[in-house]
């Protein structure tokens, strides 16, 4: 009869999901024992990395990715960048060890009190199974729910469950598949084409689901067809739309009155693969301008449900766009070019301004570089300097939680090993997740990463200034040098202290990981 771990690991190969990030403890060992041939565990030093590096992974390949976490208290620690992996909908199934069945009730140490209660509500779907006969099966669901619902799932498993017999009814599950087609009737799709084609002045907004290699492009096709601007969801953690597009016109300010007059004088708001909408700053208003129609489009049922206002539609919006493009009238409207980079400012004597940075990254970067952006402060200038036209070529932490940055831009690589691939990180959001740089050194990962270096938390200035507190203590840390600590962690590394110098540097090409520390003027992200 089949051991539970035999049956788990059989059913995790046919589903793909073969590379493993984690950092382990006693109670995950037994799971780990005879990892068969084919599969990769990918060890962090702390478990919010793990988790950003799967995070970034899962996004890069587009699939569902395996974190192996230790009990309540390696949980806890990933809890601050599972929120980034829930904001961006990112399909990881959290495998995290408990103990013994017999130590769960007395509360022994590394006992995981309630378990799944401890997830929730961050992740889609938590679970500890009843009986060890039931892990397979809970598995299969933790993996099947993470793809439907595009969200981190949790399974908790006592550690002698593994070796017990699994039961033969057991192997159908590894027969199962599920899958969902989300596409809308013919009565949806004519009564939605209509209001499209009725519009007299619409406006696209496209979100990071729009941010996969068809729909990308299909994209811009519907835009152009429609001849109607274009602005990419508030709160942005993918780019969904050429940066330099003449449709484009940036992202939509992240306060309910800004977005409302930004669509002043459009009578139709098509909302593409977004929730309506992550507002962050509290700038009250009317939803929407008097006479404007929002329709949202989105897989995402919880975020059509939980939409203020507007209609929605639960579909794939592929599906959509190439239906749209099938039954629309009139050619493409775009033949404006391009729009150009703007000259970088100078910095201010040994330090670089951001733009200056930037510039040198489009310039000496291949086209096809992604992207792993967690410079918060910088946010205005990296907009004004680069220029994206693929799809997959801009990351950035999709709730704000810092500790993605270089983490993600570790996974994102490991998922692309074939294209370029460059984290943009802060000196302050690099601390979060600075033991990732230790991962890429053993794995050689091919990345580069740019290390802004101002000494302070310049968000966080900016935002003390919004919100009239000028005086706020701890927004400094000066006497930081990432080279070393880089080098320390096995990461070859350089200080630039010249423009002409980070060209040089970047023009280089690399075959593992590197980082390139910069220091820069104090920008604000707006």
């Amino acid at each position: 009869m089949p051991s539970v771990r035999r049956v788990a690991h059989a059913f995790l190969a046919r589903q793909g999901l073969t590379t493993v990030f984690g950092n382990p403890g006693s109670n995950e060992l037994p799971f780990l024992a005879g990892l068969p041939d084919g599969f990769r565990y990918v060890l962090g030093l702390h478990e919010g990395a793990v988790v950003g590096m799967a995070d970034g992974y899962a996004q890069a390949t587009g699939r569902p990715v395996l974190v192996n976490l230790h009990a309540a208290s390696g949980s806890g620690n990933a809890m601050g960048a599972l929120t980034n992996a829930v904001a961006s909908r990112t399909p990881l199934v959290v495998v995290a060890g408990q103990q013994v069945r017999s130590a769960v009730g007395p509360e022994a140490n590394l006992a995981n009190v309630d378990a799944a209660a401890l997830m929730k509500p961050l992740v889609g779907w938590a679970a500890e199974p009843a009986c060890a006969e039931d892990v397979p099966r809970a598995l299969a669901q933790a993996v099947f729910e993470a793809r439907l619902q595009r969200r981190p799932t949790y399974l908790s498993v006592p550690y002698d469950d593994w070796a017990a017999d699994a039961g033969d009814n057991s192997l159908a599950v590894l027969e199962r598949e599920v899958a969902r087609a989300a596409v809308p009737d013919a009565e949806q799709g004519r009564r939605l084409a209509e209001r499209v084609a009725a519009a007299r002045r619409p406006a696209l907004v496209l979100g990071g689901d729009v941010d996969t290699p068809g729909l990308f492009h299909d994209a811009v096709r519907l835009a152009e067809r429609l001849g109607c601007p274009v602005w990419a969801a508030p709160s942005l953690f993918r780019l969904p739309f050429p940066n330099r597009h003449p449709l484009f016109r940036g992202v939509l300010p992240a306060g309910i009155a800004p977005v409302a007059a930004a669509f002043e004088g459009h009578d139709l708001v098509l909302v593409l693969g977004a929730p309506v909408f992550r507002y962050h700053e509290h700038l009250p208003g009317r939803y929407l301008p008097e006479g404007t129609r929002l329709v949202q489009v989105t897989e995402d049922a919880s975020a059509a449900a939980r939409a203020p206002m507007g209609e929605a539609l639960v579909a794939d919006p592929a599906a959509v766009v190439e239906h749209l493009l099938k039954v629309l009238d009139g050619a493409a409207t775009s033949g404006a070019p391009y729009r150009p980079v703007p000259e970088p400012p100078a910095g201010d004597g040994a330090r670089l301004h951001p733009e200056e940075v930037f510039a040198a990254l489009r310039d000496e970067q291949p086209e096809d570089t992604a992207y792993v952006v967690e410079s918060t402060s910088t946010n205005s200038a990296w907009w004004r300097q680069m220029d994206l036209r693929r799809p997959g070529s801009y990351y950035f932490p999709a709730a704000g939680g810092l500790g993605f940055g270089l983490p993600g831009a570790v996974g994102v690589a490991m998922g692309h090993p074939d294209r370029p691939v460059v984290g943009v990180v802060g000196d302050g959001s690099a601390n979060y997740g600075i033991t990732a740089l230790w991962t890429a050194a053993q794995h050689r990962v091919p990345l580069t990463v740019v290390l802004l270096r101002n000494g302070t938390y310049g968000a966080l200035r900016w935002f003390g200034g919004l919100l009239g507190v000028p005086d706020a203590p701890g927004l400094d840390i000066p006497g930081l040098d990432f080279t070393r600590i880089a080098e320390g962690y096995g990461v070859p590394s350089r200080h630039v202290t010249g423009a002409g110098e980070l060209r040089a540097v970047l023009a280089e090409r690399t075959d593992g990981p590197r980082l390139i520390q910069v220091d820069t003027t104090l920008t604000t992200p707006a």
